[in-house]
């Protein structure tokens, strides 16, 4: 797990590449804290940035940026491939490859070097983000592993490339000058994250999971890159659910158990120590039980907690780790230790990011790394087995709207508005789902968004089609839940879960691995019918039956509660003056991009427990904590 930088700068339009890519590097210390590496084709114009956390193969020879042993190819490589071991002794059979050391980075440049990148990245399993300069040809390709799990950032600015894991990298360079998107900012307001290909600057990017970019320097005048896809969860959705899963649910279990114990055994492959979080629910306890399981010793495990009853899971955490013998250590978070992170968000999201829960999860994180170098955590499956209570909600509520004739909702919808006038809270929602709502997909994409862009900014921009708003999967895919998991696959995974854990972890150098996400598993997960998933009325049915086999069932068998925090009350009272300096109106209005007299109506409401608003404001308050802090 380290960070990684290039340029590409064959006009010398940037300055010294060294410079620039060692001012990169520099602010991203927390990525790879154990060394930094540099390597600069000076011909080509082309440079290569390293920052490393040692976490296989910690000798030099696992050192990067690397070259392959016919020193056509080098690479600077963020992530981990699983099955590098596997690799190998395929790459000896067939080429009787020697190897230096035993690190994946050097498996993965042998990968490439003989079979080609397009072949070789379809045999990766793991998570990773990585650019390759092939000396020879003169190609630099990106690479991005399949579900997203690692961040890649990249722009073609002033006929130069650059790309890097972090934003803040980019901004290192003095000659780039980054101005906010508009655009993205709507988006912003509209999910709650930059989502998609997006970022908050003009002309800079994400590259997608799932996809290649190859950059031609052929011809001397111009910058031409491609982009390609190699591995579509759209497409895998739509191909298993055609050649679906016949067995019944014992071997059904029995074949996502096979699974999972492989992927997490390969997840635990590590040169240094690892553990696991466990918040108390399902998919982590499982996670967890199973690493115990296969592991000779007792398995560190790590716990939120919080003292406001309604959002606490650490004793059922702390009784699961009971039952399991796991070496276990909890922290239950005050509202001054949430005070402490607070200011640190900006300098990690890089970009304005409002889910709350990334406080615990920076926390127990924070706490892990005392102990451990790596993590396993449980995230995914929400997305894979239809684990949200909207999920559950959203079927019966749009049966419900349908029932009502399109002639009368308009109508309906404007007396509600009026009763709510602010354009915010329960009653507006439903309006919202009146007026424009003309299918079930229709009511999951307006309740996964915030429809009051054109209230909160001055200028609001036409918000650009991102997967929740543009979907790119087919008519094939005609079962309403397995719709709304795939909007979330490509979407919220994507652009907040992964997001939140990557930068909460890596901000303290600590490595997160997700088994759920393995994409055997997410493939399979398509193949399973719907009835695996929910059984009378209860979600994640199947991962319920082979957690049954580690756990007793009265203990994880409870609604679900999630990761949330009470930053409602807490920007009430112990957060007020950091919420009051950000939310001043002279500053509001010197920015320019905020309508300050609607927000300030709405403050007022939070503020006199009128009505509950906590997740509008905090939206807002990441936005002008992550603004004051890009000035």
């Amino acid at each position: 797990m380290c960070g990684i930088a290039g340029i590409v700068d064959y006009k010398n339009n940037l300055g010294p590449l060294d410079q620039n890519i060692q001012a990169m590097l520099d602010v991203i210390n927390h990525r790879g804290p154990d060394a930094d590496g540099l390597w600069i084709d000076e011909a080509a114009r082309v440079g290569l940035g390293h920052k490393r956390l040692s976490i296989i193969d910690l000798s030099e020879e696992g050192a990067q940026p690397m070259h392959s042993s016919n020193q056509q190819f080098a690479i600077t490589y963020n992530g981990e491939v699983y099955n590098f071991k596997e690799i190998a002794d395929e790459l000896s059979a067939e080429f009787n490859t020697v190897f230096r050391g035993h690190s994946d980075t050097e498996i993965i440049l042998e990968a490439i070097s003989h079979w080609g990148i397009d072949k070789a990245v379809c045999k990766f399993n793991g998570m990773f983000a990585f650019a390759v300069w092939d000396k020879q040809n003169k190609h630099l390709t990106l690479a991005r592993d399949r579900l997203g799990k690692k961040p890649l950032y990249f722009a073609n600015i002033k006929n130069s490339f650059i790309f890097a894991s972090e934003l803040k990298e980019l901004k290192s360079i003095p000659a780039l000058e980054l101005s906010i998107n508009t655009e993205s900012v709507a988006l912003y307001f509209n999910n709650g994250n930059i989502p998609g290909k997006h970022s908050i600057y003009n002309d800079v990017y994400k590259l997608e999971p799932g996809h290649l970019l190859k950059l031609d320097l052929g011809k001397p005048d111009e910058i031409n890159y491609s982009i390609s896809c190699y591995w579509s969860v759209s497409e895998k959705a739509a191909e298993n659910i055609n050649f679906a899963f016949s067995g019944d649910l014992n071997s059904a279990t029995d074949q996502l158990q096979n699974l999972l114990k492989d992927s997490v055994k390969h997840r635990m492959l590590s040169d240094v120590p690892l553990g696991a979080f466990l918040s108390g629910g399902i998919d982590s306890s499982l996670v967890t039980a199973i690493m115990q399981d296969v592991s000779d010793k007792p398995v560190q495990t790590f716990s939120i907690g919080f003292h406001e009853k309604k959002y606490n899971e650490a004793n059922f955490a702390k009784e699961i780790a009971e039952h399991l013998g796991t070496n276990h250590t909890e922290l239950y978070v005050t509202p001054e230790q949430a005070m402490d992170v607070i200011p640190k968000l900006p300098f990690l999201y890089d970009e304005p990011f409002s889910d709350s829960s990334q406080i615990p999860t920076y926390l127990v994180s924070e706490m892990a790394r005392d102990k451990v170098t790596v993590v396993l955590s449980g995230d995914g499956g929400d997305e894979l087995f239809c684990g949200y209570d909207r999920y559950l909600d959203t079927i019966p509520l749009w049966n419900k709207i349908n029932k009502i004739p399109n002639s009368v909702k308009p109508v309906v919808s404007m007396l509600l508005n009026m009763l709510q006038p602010l354009g915010i809270g329960k009653l507006q929602t439903l309006a919202r789902l009146l007026a424009k709502c003309r299918s079930v997909d229709d009511v999951y994409r307006h309740l996964m968004t915030d429809s009051s862009v054109m209230q909160i900014m001055k200028n609001s921009p036409v918000i650009p089609p991102v997967n929740l708003t543009n979907p790119i999967f087919g008519p094939e895919i005609t079962d309403p839940y397995n719709r709304l998991m795939l909007y979330d696959q490509l979407g919220y995974l994507v652009d907040d879960i992964l997001v939140k854990v990557d930068r909460a972890s890596m901000g303290v150098s600590l490595e997160s691995r997700v088994p759920l996400l393995d994409y055997r598993v997410v493939e399979f997960a398509w193949s399973i019918p719907m009835s695996m998933k929910i059984h009378n009325g209860k979600e994640k049915y199947i991962l319920r039956n082979l957690l049954s086999r580690y756990v007793p069932m009265h203990m994880f068998d409870r609604p679900k509660m999630g990761f949330a925090v009470p930053v409602g009350e807490w920007i009430k009272s112990p957060l007020i003056d950091w919420a009051e300096n950000l939310l001043d109106k002279s500053k509001m209005n010197q920015q320019g991009f905020l309508n300050t007299e609607y927000i300030h109506r709405i403050w007022d409401q939070h503020k006199s427990n009128q009505y509950d608003h906590n997740f509008f404001m905090w939206k807002i308050l990441m936005f002008q904590a992550w603004l004051e802090n890009s000035e």
